[in-house]
C-alpha cells in the first residue's frame, strides 16, 4: 500500500504553509521586512488567531518571479 502524496512520516502531514519567521530565514531577511511582505499582499495568507501563516505555493510562485 503507498501513502498519499501529501503524506510524510506517519500520519504527519506535509508541511503547507510558513511561519513569516520561515519567511524571513528564506530570504534572509529581517522580521520586519518579511512582515512588510506579507502587509503589502506578496503571498496569500491566512490568520489562525493571532499567528500568520504564508501559503508555501504562494510564496514560491511569488519567488519564482522575482528577478534575480
Amino acid at each position: 500500500m503507498s501513502q498519499p502524496a501529501n503524506r510524510v512520516h506517519g500520519n504527519v502531514p506535509e508541511q503547507r504553509t510558513y511561519k513569516v519567521e520561515e519567511i524571513a530565514q528564506i530570504l534572509n531577511i529581517g522580521r520586519t521586512s518579511a512582515y512588510n511582505l506579507v502587509k503589502e499582499g506578496h503571498f496569500k495568507t491566512v490568520r489562525v488567531g493571532n499567528a500568520i501563516r504564508i501559503s508555501k505555493k504562494s510564496f514560491v510562485e511569488w519567488l519564482d518571479a522575482q528577478a534575480f
